[in-house]
């Protein structure tokens, strides 16, 4: 797996625009962000610069623009980073962390009847191979 840069949760707000709408613009990148969160069009265009920098984000001008696309996929850096997540704060299982959430009451009937969906369909898959 490559090397995933360090991205700020503030940053990661940036990278979720753009992974969605890739190849944009940073007049579109400011409108999305600034319809979800109330920054400052200097605040985005600095984070955009700092993720360029930390190659998660490339750019080119296009005109009087510049456009930027991700370098790095989405997937792999939430898979990364729930890994990392799950490492830090429970010895990397998976287990110990759903059995956290059980026991201080963090999951509803509903999430815990989705899991047990979840896994059958697994079990399922698992048994046709």
């Amino acid at each position: 797996m490559k090397e995933i840069p360090q991205i700020s949760e503030a940053e990661y707000e940036v990278m979720k625009v753009v992974w969605k709408y890739e190849p944009i613009s940073t007049p579109e990148v400011v409108e999305k962000v600034t319809k979800k969160i109330d920054w400052k069009p200097n605040t985005i265009q600095t984070m955009l610069t700092r993720l360029v920098k930390k190659k998660a984000l490339q750019t080119r001008k296009q005109g009087r623009v510049f456009v930027y696309t991700s370098l790095i996929d989405e997937h792999e850096y939430v898979e990364q980073k729930s890994k990392l997540f799950l490492k830090q704060f429970f010895g990397g299982a998976l287990n110990s962390m759903v059995l956290n959430f059980i026991e201080n009451d963090q999951l509803s009937k509903e999430d815990i009847s989705e899991l047990k969906k979840i896994l059958s369909e697994r079990d399922m898959k698992e048994g046709e191979k």
